[in-house]
Order: structure tokens, then sequence, then C-alpha cells
């Protein structure tokens, strides 16, 4: 089994990063649970630049800052595949992953835990600790999410500051701390604070805000769509497949576009593109118009109605009539 694996950059111009996977230490005591937090590989996954980053800022952390708190951030809209890139970056190096929503609803007590009474079967009850879902986490070797960073409330970002500074532990309740080993990751996720419509969110907290290295996270370009599109379906039409990544360019180009008067407000997000928008081309494949019925059925209902004169826009100047035949060749 190999003990390392190797990062590439895909420009050509960095050198190689290599790694070693995590050890799972057979002592713990959710060891069975542990292994099976460790993702899967995603066959189709198209890593454009960010598990090399990534991988460089760990090994720079494990040569020279292993006492700093280096936490990273990555901020960009829906749909531009910040959690898959967190994700296949632990599959990659055998690590369990935990993926922590901060919803507004999550209390600190969800994330950190509380003392619960149980039965002790002598007809009275007893209390005991039990972990939430950060502290469980810390418990063993792990990279942490905190996704949806900006969504939080007040609470939860203050309890979450000593685990993030220079002190680098969690103090429970108890009176226990949990320190931040040295096999565990945290990492977080977040939309741009802007007048999108993400139900919830806010600007940071400035001291919670600087806790964080952040990445921009963007849209692929076409060139970068059109290899997932390939590699996640194979059999697609080449004309409709063009298309299709031209569509999401155009579309995505007016969403971050500057001046809110010309703007979407909903993005084609990788979803759309690499999922949706294929089913709707596999269950509409005996229509006249396949690449429209899909569009009609599978993209313009996630869209605001006072957005959808500009994606029928979109859709006359790079489509207009899509390719006859099948979408598919098998």
């Amino acid at each position: 089994m190999a003990t390392t694996v190797t990062f590439t950059d895909p420009t050509g111009d960095g050198p190689d990063v290599e790694l070693p996977v995590a050890e799972i230490p057979k002592d713990l005591a959710d060891y069975e649970n542990r292994l099976e937090h460790i993702p899967e590989p995603d066959p189709y996954y198209v890593d454009l630049g960010m598990l090399y980053r990534l991988a460089r800022l760990e090994e720079i952390r494990r040569l020279y800052f292993t006492d700093a708190p280096l936490h990273l951030a990555l901020r960009g809209h829906m749909g531009t595949g910040k959690d898959h890139d967190l994700e296949q970056f632990a599959a990659r190096l055998k690590t369990p992953y935990y993926r922590i929503p901060l919803t507004g609803e999550v209390r600190d007590i969800t994330l950190i835990g509380s003392v619960k009474l149980y039965g002790d079967g002598k007809g009275g009850t007893e209390s005991r600790w039990e972990d939430g879902d950060i502290t469980r986490a810390l418990r063993g070797p792990a990279l942490v999410n905190l996704s949806e960073l900006n969504a939080a409330g007040a609470e939860t970002l203050f309890a979450l500051h000593g685990l993030l500074d220079r002190h680098q532990a969690l103090e429970l309740p108890t009176g226990e701390m949990v320190r931040l080993r040295n096999d565990v990751r945290i990492f977080g996720t977040l939309n741009p604070t802007d007048l999108r419509d993400y139900a919830g969110t806010q600007t940071l907290n400035k001291a919670f805000a600087d806790r964080w290295i952040i990445w921009e996270k963007v849209f692929p370009g076409e060139e970068e769509l059109v290899s997932m599109v390939e590699r996640r379906h194979p059999d697609l039409d080449a004309t409709m497949r063009e298309l299709l990544t031209k569509l999401a360019v155009e579309i995505n180009t007016s969403f971050i576009a500057g001046d809110a008067r010309t703007r979407v407000e909903t993005p084609m997000s990788l979803r759309t593109v690499l999922d949706r928008y294929p089913a709707g081309l596999r269950m509409y494949a005996d229509a006249e118009d396949p690449m429209r019925r899909a569009w009609e059925e599978f993209v313009l209902p996630h869209i605001d109605p006072y957005d959808r004169d500009h994606y029928e826009t979109v859709w006359s100047a790079v489509v207009r009539k899509g390719p006859t035949g099948s979408p598919f060749g098998d």
C-alpha cells in the first residue's frame, strides 16, 4: 500500500509535492467510524490546480509553520466546487473528512458538545458528556471543513476563536482541553458577501476572518468545462458539449458582472452543467430539439422570472436551435 501521494502542478511550473497519507491509530475509540469518513476518489473530478495549491500549503506547513495556525477558507459562488475540492484532497491523502455546515440554526453546543442524561440501569439517571461535531472530529486524524462560514451565528464564531488562533484548543465546559492535533487540518468555505441572495449569510466578523487564509474559487473557463464534461460524459455529442459549455461561460460571465443592472442572479453551476443538463439530454433524447427541452425542464426552473429574459438572450446568441440527432453516442 502506498504511504505517500504525489501532487503535480497542472501548469507544469511548480515542483511535485509528495505528502504522506494519513495514519489512523487503531486504538482510537471510533477507529472504524473514522475509516468510514475517508472519502472515495471521484473518478470524474478534474483538478484545475486547487489540489496542487492545497498540497503546497500543506508542505509549507509541515516544513516551516508546524506551530502556526494556518487555516484556509475557500470563497466562491454557489456551484464552483469548493467543498468538492476539499473532499477530494482528503480522498487523495486517505484522511477522514468531516464537513460541518455552520448554518444559522447550528449552536455552539451542537458543535462542541453538551452534558446529557442517560439511564443508569437502576431506575435512575446519570449525566455524561457527549462530544459535538467538531470535538468528535478533533479526536483523531481529520480534515475538517467548516462549510458556510459566513452563515454562522455570533456565538458559534466566538466558540471557535480559541481553536483557530495560537491557543489551538477547544476548552470544553467539563474543563477538558481538546488540543488541535498535528494530523488535523481545519478548512472552511464561504460565499462572497455582495448583493446575491445567499440567505442567512453576512460579512465575517473581522476578528474571525483574520484567523483564515482566504483563497478565491472562480467559475471554470470554457476549456476547463470541456475537460470536465468530456471526463464525465465521454459519449456526449461534441457539438452539444461545445454549446453547453459556451452557455455556462456566457451565463456565468453575466453572473459575476459588476453592473447590477445587467447581471443575472443565478449562475449555471457545475451541478447544472455536469449533472442536471446531461440528465435532461438523456430524458429528451428523442425530442425534436433535445437541447431546448433539457434547457426548459432542467435549467430554467432554477431561474428567477426576471432573469429568464437574459437567459433566453444568451440561448439565442449561443444555440438558437440545438443539433438534431441523439445527444449520446452510446
